[in-house]
């Protein structure tokens, strides 16, 4: 029986030193912080699947999808990848699972940590920094000593602990679930939970009108407005068609995020034109 394959403390805290110094600044349209994800990642994959070229190659690209979280809080999340990469490494979970969660922890993290992280916490720290600095008098500059220094030591205090709360969340919840048998059922639920999540988000980011009045013999008083028309027989109808119209092309047709972008910014451009050019657009 092979020895078990489990993330070293070395490794553990170089994947979570990359995440914490990388989130800030690897944001970008494609993936959101996809890219600090599987930054952080390759240590861990790199141990884990040291002796498979193809594991470790599917595991990057795992990795570097698209993924987004308020980074503090949701340090969580890669802690739980990591578990379960581990888990995965040992054939106790599959990369359907991983996807799953994936999907699924991108909006009650980000909802959660920016609630309390960026709502909370730091607006209190600062409202307390800067009572200081105004009752300090010549020692005002305690009060942003104490934020610059109280900050950063804070924050990372909370993500690596909540980063090690994440990775033991993922182990033993995988080995949970196999003892029960349920893995299946595991992995049916976080296929629908993210599916949900990528519904929900879909419909509320997504806008796509149709500014078309339909005007029939008897005059403008009996105007049709389109999209309401639409919106009426199907709601929210047309951002979803655009939604899997672009799943199409990134999933089916293998396009670049970059090149989909592009073509929907011309159609945007042509169509606009063509609305000022029929007086649609005033």
């Amino acid at each position: 029986m092979s020895e078990r394959k489990v993330i070293s403390p070395k490794t553990m805290k170089k994947a979570f030193w990359l995440w914490f110094f990388w989130n800030g600044s690897s944001q970008q349209a494609e993936t959101i912080v996809g890219n600090c994800l599987g930054h952080a990642m390759t240590p861990v994959i790199t141990e884990l699947y040291a002796d498979n070229k193809e594991e470790r190659i599917a595991g990057y690209k795992r990795s570097l999808t698209l993924f987004n979280t308020e980074q503090q809080v949701g340090s969580i999340c890669p802690g739980i990848f990591c578990g379960m990469e581990e888990a995965k490494a040992n054939g106790e979970c599959t990369e359907e699972v991983i996807s799953a969660v994936k999907v699924a922890l991108i909006g009650p993290t980000s909802a959660i940590g920016d609630s309390l992280w960026v709502a909370t916490v730091i607006p209190i720290l600062l409202t307390l920094c800067m009572a200081i600095t105004n009752a300090a008098g010549n020692m005002g500059w305690i009060g942003p000593l104490l934020y610059l220094v109280g900050y950063p030591i804070g924050t990372c205090i909370l993500a690596w602990n909540l980063w090690k709360l994440g990775y033991k969340a993922g182990v033993e919840g995988i080995h949970r679930f196999m003892a029960s048998g349920k893995l299946d059922q595991l992995t049916k639920a976080m296929t629908v939970l993210g599916l949900i999540v990528v519904g929900g988000l879909t419909a509320s980011n997504v806008a796509l009108t149709v500014p078309v009045l339909i005007t029939p013999p008897g005059g403008e008083a009996a105007a049709v407005n389109l999209d309401a028309l639409i919106n009426q027989i199907f709601p929210n109808l047309l951002p979803l068609l655009l939604t899997l119209g672009v799943w199409q092309l990134y999933a089916k047709k293998k396009w670049a995020p970059l090149a989909i972008m592009g073509l929907i910014l011309v159609l945007a451009l042509i169509l606009t034109g063509l609305g000022y050019l029929t007086g649609v657009y005033v």
